[in-house]
């Protein structure tokens, strides 16, 4: 349930914001606005406001919404010409007819469909604004161990080491990491060598520069965790390697492992903390492995050799091994390392605002790119979510406190306004493609092209959608399976 209303305040906030921008720019381009629906289908409330009358509508399908203007266009359709100019000349005054949405000059026009687009951007400004005015708690990017053999290894990273700058940007957090990675990796060409300036600081306090190679990077590792293929592990705080749960019937209760258990060794290596176990459970799935434990009771202190198999998991198509036993932990000792991890930054309001605006911009761009790449086959369409997803990420950001709940909601904001800025007919930019024509031809452009371009734009819609959908469904099944 709360998955689904923090989806539903989601979408309402979004599509209002949208359709006030069109709504809000319509009325001071002075054109009448017939109807301001917030959703699709039966109306559930609806009342009447302002010298215009005009009909503010709350609908059953919360997917989406729309202003209506007066347009004479609109009503041609619906009825035959004659008809048409009865109904006109009964419903409607000369002064409200020179104030149809189709008579005005095209600037006004191209204001008023921009416009929502437009709302969506600037409300992301303001909750980044809200944001970085409010003091954002990150993750310092510290590392904790580099994989052999990988691009990170390659590039002399080694664990302990602090970035501090990427690219000649400085990070100060391991989101920062994961952004510049990701701008760079997308804006660059595939058949090109992609690499990142690293620097950064070691335990003794020494600087160091590093060029990490991002080559081996292809189009479905946008989707996962970069640093993960790149051979970056994040540091985390130490963890005795003691047994704290046990599920039941997991291939970890039918070998015998109990809580309280501290794994000595696994086949003669010997583990000094829990991630070492994890790591070797992972590598081993369905495969048999001697674990060495120390089992204190209150009456037996002895030490114990446990055979037992983890099962496999498909974990982002990679094969691992799970046992089913998680670790007790210390939560005093883990806060306080963690305390040691975190650092909270604050902005000075105009700092703030300037940090929202170039975010919003950035996200924007970043946007455009990786759809760019997605046309020409360079990146998966798997990256593409739909309605289950976006639900899902509302419910799991709510649950994560306000301010990771206004992040969300900024980049959802974000993904609406440049998505409605696409030439895609139906869409703000596709009536904004036929104005720009407009400009240079000297006249609208003719109703039979633009019914034309409806059928293709709700074609190219419609696949869209049955792309997100598909993803949606996809991930998860592979949720559910695994």
């Amino acid at each position: 349930m709360s998955t689904i209303l923090a989806f539903i305040v989601t979408i309402g906030i979004l599509v209002t914001i949208h359709e006030y921008g069109h709504f809000q720019v319509a009325c001071w381009c002075n054109v009448k606005v017939l109807r301001f629906s917030i959703g699709f289908g039966k109306p559930i409330w609806r009342k009447t406001f302002g010298q215009d009358k005009t009909e503010f509508v709350l609908a059953a399908i919360p997917l989406g919404g729309y202003v209506k203007m007066l347009d004479e266009r609109v009503l041609a359709s619906e009825q035959a010409n004659q008809q048409v100019n009865e109904k006109l000349s009964s419903a409607y005054s000369d002064g409200d007819l020179r104030r149809a949405f189709n008579r005005q000059p095209v600037w006004k026009r191209i204001a008023i469909v921009i416009a929502g687009p437009a709302a969506n951007l600037l409300l992301a400004v303001g909750l980044y604004w809200v944001i970085f005015m409010s003091g954002v708690m990150v993750m310092r990017p510290l590392i904790g161990a580099v994989d052999d053999n990988s691009p990170a290894s390659q590039a002399q990273l080694k664990a302990g080491d602090l970035i501090k700058k990427m690219d000649g940007m400085a990070v100060e957090s391991w989101q920062d990491v994961r952004w510049i990675l990701l701008k760079k990796a997308v804006a660059s060409s595939s058949t090109n060598k992609v690499t990142v300036q690293v620097e950064t600081i070691n335990k003794d306090h020494e600087s160091h520069h590093q060029s990490l190679n991002l080559s081996g990077l292809d189009k479905n590792d946008f989707e996962s965790d970069m640093l993960e293929k790149l051979g970056v592990i994040e540091y985390q705080p130490k963890i005795a390697p003691i047994v704290g749960e046990v599920t039941k019937k997991s291939a970890g209760d039918q070998a015998g492992l109990k809580v309280g258990d501290k794994i000595l060794s696994v086949n003669q290596i010997t583990i000094n903390d829990w991630e070492s176990f994890v790591t070797v459970v992972r590598a081993n799935p369905d495969k048999q492995i001697n674990v060495q434990i120390d089992r204190n009771t209150a009456s037996n202190h002895s030490t114990y050799s446990i055979l037992l198999t983890p099962r496999s998991l498909n974990e982002r198509g990679k094969i691992v091994g799970r046992i089913g036993v998680a670790a007790k932990v210390d939560v005093v000792k883990a806060q306080a390392d963690i305390d040691k991890l975190l650092v909270k930054i604050n902005y000075s309001p105009l700092q703030a605002l300037q940090m929202a605006a170039d975010k919003t911009w950035d996200t924007s761009i970043f946007s455009l790119k990786m759809l760019g790449k997605m046309l020409t086959g360079q990146m998966s369409w798997k990256g593409i979510s739909g309605p289950a997803t976006i639900a899902s990420y509302a419910g799991q950001s709510a649950n994560m406190g306000t301010i990771v709940f206004l992040g969300f909601l900024a980049t959802i904001s974000i993904s609406i306004g440049v998505l409605n800025l696409l030439p895609i007919p139906v869409l703000d930019g596709g009536h904004l493609m036929y104005y720009m024509v407009e400009i240079f031809k000297g006249s609208p452009v003719s109703e039979r092209l633009m019914e034309l371009g409806q059928r293709v734009g709700f074609g190219l819609l419609g696949l869209l959608m049955t792309i997100a959908i598909f993803n949606d469904i996809n991930r998860f099944a592979k949720f559910f399976i695994s």
